[in-house]
């Protein structure tokens, strides 16, 4: 046999692969190389899309956090509106009137210091009785309506003396009492329920200045 034959006999004994579907990694018995590659690709894929889906889900959570805090925040928002309009609402209706309030006091005022200077031990007609105690009834009842509505008066006299409620007038040289106490009230002063209506005019005491000792 030639070395041609020898040659032709070798390649035919060779295994033709490309014909042939069987693996030769496999010796034939099927190509689990390939399905062991098919099935690892799909392995890779599940895990692909089960990771963007958790990515999705952490993104729709912190989404859902971001509504709820948003919410909660609009709620407060809203819980603070309606207790400002029902602070307004009750101030509404407690200090509509104050200018009305503050207006009356002047009238009120010169009648019951017109009923003051009225010298008590003077002799007047019965006429004149009955008109002063008809007066001191209309101003009675003209207190009475205001503490009805919260104006109630400001007591100065003997109380130490307050910025919130007192306008000082003069000082009053006094001996007998602490400097700094209300001994005089020129008006007096008014408040509508936790409001400063009107102040107090009053006169503060100060201690009397020692005389220098003559040498």
């Amino acid at each position: 046999m030639d070395n041609k034959e020898k040659k032709d006999q070798k390649e035919d004994s060779k295994p033709n692969i490309s014909s042939d579907s069987t693996c030769p990694i496999c010796e034939g018995e099927g190509c689990e190389c390939s399905a062991s590659d098919e099935k690892q690709n799909t392995i890779n894929e599940t895990e692909d899309q089960i990771s963007d889906e958790n990515a999705k889900d952490d993104e729709l959570i912190e989404q859902i956090e971001v509504l709820k805090e948003e919410k909660i925040r609009l709620l407060a928002e809203m819980e603070n509106l309606r207790k400002r309009f029902e602070r307004e609402k009750v101030d509404t209706i407690k200090f509509g009137s104050i200018n009305l309030a503050r207006d009356v006091l002047s009238p009120a005022d010169n009648l019951e210091r017109a009923l003051i200077a009225l010298p008590e031990k003077d002799e007047y007609s019965q006429n004149i009785k009955n008109l002063i105690d008809g007066l001191r009834m209309v101003l009675k009842e003209f207190k009475t309506i205001l503490e009805k509505h919260g104006v109630k008066k400001i007591g100065s006299i003997d109380k130490k003396f307050d910025h919130n409620f007192h306008q000082a007038m003069m000082e009053i040289e006094r001996d007998d009492v602490e400097e700094g106490t209300v001994v005089q009230e020129v008006q007096s002063g008014y408040t509508m329920y936790d409001r400063l209506l009107r102040p107090a005019m009053v006169g503060v005491s100060k201690k009397p200045k020692k005389d220098k000792d003559t040498k």
